[in-house]
């Protein structure tokens, strides 16, 4: 699917990203806006791990690969050629499977410093199942990114996670939380 979708900055900057069928890909401007709120928290200068759990287009690991630092990344979602296709044209390497999210907790969870969290819409519980899942064994100080529709109401945030900031663009809120 043609698209505007594209990496914001690093080494990929201004590479064209290949979209799902009916995908509700996060916008360029409000990716750019949350890579700006994770400054100060996440360390880019080391590798980490990252997990873009509902991967979708992948916009946000592939994000991770332009602009951190040897970051091993996940891809998890039940459709995954997009993200193969943009994989590929990156040139990089990556970790994908095609399952879902809910059932790799138990194989990533344990694993990762960065949780990137944007379950369709549609399905706000499967988002809160995810988080109450993954901070049952995410390690301390994991950070979480969870979108949701702007919408939704106030979930209610697991004991395991504190609450760093919570933005709203347009449609899409982010919630960012650390693993206690």
């Amino acid at each position: 699917m043609k698209s505007n979708l594209q990496i914001i900055s690093g080494k990929y900057r201004g590479k064209k990203l290949f979209l799902p069928n009916d995908a509700r890909p996060t916008q360029n401007m409000a990716r750019g806006a949350l890579f700006n709120m994770l400054n100060g928290i996440i360390d880019t200068t080391v590798p980490i791990a990252v997990w873009d759990a509902f991967a979708g287009s992948g916009a946000f690991g592939l994000e991770c690969l332009s602009r951190f630092n040897q970051p091993m990344v996940i891809f998890t979602d039940v459709v995954i050629d997009a993200v193969k296709k943009n994989l590929l044209s990156m040139n990089e390497r990556a970790t994908l499977e095609k399952t879902d999210a809910i059932s790799a907790v138990p194989r990533f969870g344990g694993m990762t410093d960065l949780f990137f969290v944007d379950p369709p819409y549609a399905d706000f519980g499967l988002g809160l199942l995810f988080v109450k899942k993954v901070g049952k064994i995410a390690k301390s100080g994991a950070i979480l990114i969870w979108e949701f529709e702007s919408n939704q109401p106030d979930p209610k945030i697991d004991t395991n996670w504190e609450v760093l900031k919570d933005k709203t663009y347009g449609r899409a809120r982010f919630l960012i939380l650390v693993k206690k």
